[in-house]
């Protein structure tokens, strides 16, 4: 089992910014990633939605034998972590990028007051709310839905006028005021994390999932004796639901090289 592959899916592209931290710092490691476009963005789907797209998608991870599955996803991973759990059952771990985030708020942040941008659905899950509660450290969590960044991610718009507007608005938003630290609460975020800074001039730390979600994975791996073997030529695969040219253009933008995608409809 050690040499199986990891599954990592996302609504879209955005999850391959973790995808890519977990390629570098688990270089020995196989990765089947899934992009699940035909349905993206899911902040503003049901939950029930969600789950009948996490269910498939496990299935297609699962028929491809991976050893764990990462959802990869802040608004999948509020709406169908414990589902996709217990449907997965003995056959994969099944980790979500919330738990890493939270688990490093509560040993740095202790007594602080944070902020968290997200989807509508991550946000109104009040996911990450209950789970820094849970930690008794005396956070105050601010959160604030920022719709528009994920269609603006996915379409190309950052690092120009347009996203810098969009995000310096959001940012200003009081509802924000006096943080500590800031959880881009969406894997697309990391994209927009030098935006971000520049608006907080150094007053502010900006929290990217990426690399603290690989570190976590690769604990789980260790603790659980599925690190795959050092000598192992890793393959990587990837998969979408909905097949565009302009979306294989920016799969490099957020993997860092050239990727061949197949197309795989969830429903025939």
């Amino acid at each position: 089992m050690n040499n199986q592959p990891i599954g990592i899916f996302d609504s879209g592209i955005g999850g391959l910014t973790i995808a890519q931290a977990v390629k570098k710092m688990l270089p020995n490691e196989s990765i089947i990633y899934f992009g699940d476009t035909a349905h993206l963005p899911y902040g503003d789907k049901s939950t029930a939605a969600i789950q009948s797209y996490v269910v498939k998608i496990c299935d297609l991870l699962i028929k491809r034998h991976c050893k764990v599955i990462l959802i990869a996803c802040n608004s999948a991973s509020a709406a169908a972590y414990e589902l996709a759990k217990e449907y997965v059952a003995s056959k994969a771990k099944v980790i979500n990028v919330i738990d890493p985030i939270v688990s490093h708020i509560g040993t740095h942040y202790r007594q602080q007051t944070i902020g968290l941008i997200g989807t509508q659905k991550t946000v109104s899950s009040n996911v990450y709310q209950k789970k820094i509660n849970n930690l008794d450290a005396d956070i105050f969590l601010k959160s604030l839905a920022t719709k528009l960044l994920v269609p603006m991610i996915e379409e190309g718009y950052f690092n120009n006028n347009i996203s810098t507007n969009i995000i310096n608005n959001y940012l200003s938003d009081e509802k924000l005021s006096g943080i500590k630290a800031l959880i881009l609460g969406c894997t697309h975020y990391p994209l927009i994390k030098n935006e971000i800074e520049k608006y907080y001039k150094g007053s502010v730390e900006v929290i990217d999932a990426s690399d603290i979600v690989a570190e976590s994975l690769k604990n789980i791996l260790l603790s659980n004796g599925l690190n795959t073997d050092t000598s192992s030529v890793p393959e990587h695969f990837f998969f979408v639901s909905d097949y565009t040219k302009s979306f294989v253009a920016s799969t490099k933008i957020f993997f860092g090289e050239e990727v061949n995608l197949e197309y795989y409809p969830l429903w025939e």
